[in-house]
């Protein structure tokens, strides 16, 4: 399997890190992350294949009765772990691409959600790193960098999305 090391000068914000095969912290174990921002500061992302089988909805009483109420909850990381962060993505309208919205407020995902196309994910808690530490992590091998395709997120959200992402990886 290979994995690609970024340089020091490569910013891995809309990337997927997948969880090297040896990798054994339970966190982390078998996931995939996508990568909302990454910098010399640090990086942050959400755990896409750790649904929790429930409902935003489920949640709380705010979300409940609302519009918001049907979309699918996933464990997102260990850091903050109560806090709710909505990801929407939906076809880019000028390319073959895809447009991602990540951390975006209620109203604003309840204005998308009824739009064609538009997928939506909630996450409790993302996954956090400090200036240096993913770079680190990447260089000992801990996770592997895959592209992002919009496909990948309307399949499989649990551990078999890990396995057909690295089954895709050249060797």
């Amino acid at each position: 399997m290979s994995t690609r090391h970024p340089d020091s000068s490569t910013v891995l914000g809309g990337s997927l890190l997948l969880a090297h095969p040896s990798l054994k912290d339970d966190n982390f174990k078998h996931t995939v992350i996508l990568v909302a921002s990454h910098d010399n500061d640090g990086a942050m992302g959400v755990v896409l294949n750790r649904p929790l089988e429930k409902n935003l909805g489920d949640l709380s009483e705010e979300f409940a009765s609302g519009a918001l109420a049907g979309v699918p909850l996933f464990a997102g990381g260990p850091v903050q772990p109560a806090q709710v962060i909505l990801c929407v993505w939906r076809p880019h309208p000028e390319n073959d691409g895809f447009q991602l919205m990540f951390g975006i407020d209620p109203e604003r995902a309840t204005e998308l959600l009824n739009e064609e196309g538009v997928h939506m994910r909630a996450f409790l808690g993302y996954a956090g790193w400090t200036g240096g530490q993913l770079e680190e992590e990447m260089q000992r091998d801990t996770w592997v960098v895959s592209p992002l395709v919009a496909d990948l997120l309307d399949d499989s959200p649990d551990e078999q999305l890990w396995r057909d992402l690295l089954s895709q990886i050249d060797d």
